[in-house]
């Protein structure tokens, strides 16, 4: 299994890709170690010894129409969360200039909801022009949006777009009924076309098993996105997944070592999930994660900036400059 994970480590510096079944192969008999530093190689080699933060803001929060079982801001369960409309763009302003100020490279605004209402898109727009003008790169995260909002948008100066698939193709139907996988990419396409950097992860610890956990690494490597946020669950009180088993540190790690594999040129980010894992983040740094989503989360508290920026340091992290 080493002259194989070494010849692997080769193909891909070349070019080459691992197909599903010796993923899933050497996800169930790899010696641990070995994967992960396998993986860990394979991040040096293709984005060398640099890391990349975002921050992101609710700028929308609850009363969702969708059914996703994960989710604390769906209408569809009674999680207690905090409900507001869209925020101002005073407070977008404020938040990028916090975020600029603790050195984050990228920030980004996020609503609850099926997508940003076409009434709201221009307004949306005038809240990046403004934030675009404090020389922080900007993301977006507004739901299933039509092209025709997408290029308002870029227009204004957001240059990346963020829509996870959040499970693989074969069984997200079992988690979200009001809307569909294929729906995503046809966002997603129209995102590419228009010229963003594609942001594109999902959610592990939902229930899915091993194979399925490498379907949906499998499926976002065809979107080839820049940046690959992946959430562990956190079970919130009053959805459907809220008794949901943890998955054991060995699968998260495993986890971030094959959409390394898998996904060799993008930037794996630890994104929600990292609290719960506060002792063994800098594992998954040398288990194929490339990236991190520093401050609070959507509904739950991130992680501390300072802290994080102190850890990048202490394990000799370049940072990636704002763009």
């Amino acid at each position: 299994m080493n002259m194989d994970l070494e010849k692997l480590i080769l193909e891909i510096k070349n070019g080459g890709k691992i197909s599903e079944e010796f993923a899933l192969e050497i996800a169930q008999k790899a010696p641990k170690d070995k994967l992960y530093a396998a993986a860990d190689e394979i991040r040096k080699f293709f984005l060398g010894n640099k890391v990349e933060t975002c921050s992101i803001m609710n700028a929308h929060s609850g009363r969702c129409s969708e059914n996703c079982k994960w989710c604390a801001q769906s209408a569809h369960y009674k999680t207690g969360v905090k409900e507001y409309g869209y925020s101002t763009a005073q407070e977008a302003l404020k938040n990028a200039k916090h975020a600029k100020e603790k050195r984050v490279q990228r920030f980004s605004l996020v609503t609850s909801g099926r997508k940003v209402p076409e009434s709201r898109t221009e307004e949306l727009a005038g809240i990046y022009a403004e934030m675009r003008k404090l020389g922080i790169a900007l993301c977006g995260s507004f739901g299933l949006l039509s092209r025709d909002q997408l290029k308002i948008l870029k227009d204004a100066g957001m240059t990346r777009y963020h829509c996870n698939l959040e499970a693989a193709p074969s069984y997200f139907p079992k988690l979200c009924s009001t809307h569909t996988i294929e729906e995503k990419l046809r966002t997603l396409a129209f995102a590419k076309e228009l010229g963003y950097e594609i942001c594109c992860g999902g959610i592990i610890g939902m229930g899915e098993n091993l194979a399925q956990r490498l379907e949906l690494a499998f499926a976002i490597s065809k979107i080839e996105p820049d940046s690959i946020p992946l959430n562990v669950l956190q079970p919130i009180k009053g959805t459907p997944l809220e008794n949901t088993l943890p998955l054991s540190e060995d699968e998260i790690l495993t986890a971030f070592a094959m959409f390394r594999i898998i996904n060799p040129k993008a930037h794996i980010r630890f994104a929600g999930g990292r609290s719960a894992f506060i002792n063994r983040q800098r594992d998954a740094l040398k288990a194929g994660a490339s990236a991190l989503l520093v401050g609070d989360m959507l509904t739950t508290v991130g992680s501390n900036i300072d802290s994080d920026y102190k850890m990048l340091s202490e394990m000799g992290y370049d940072f990636l400059s704002p763009r």
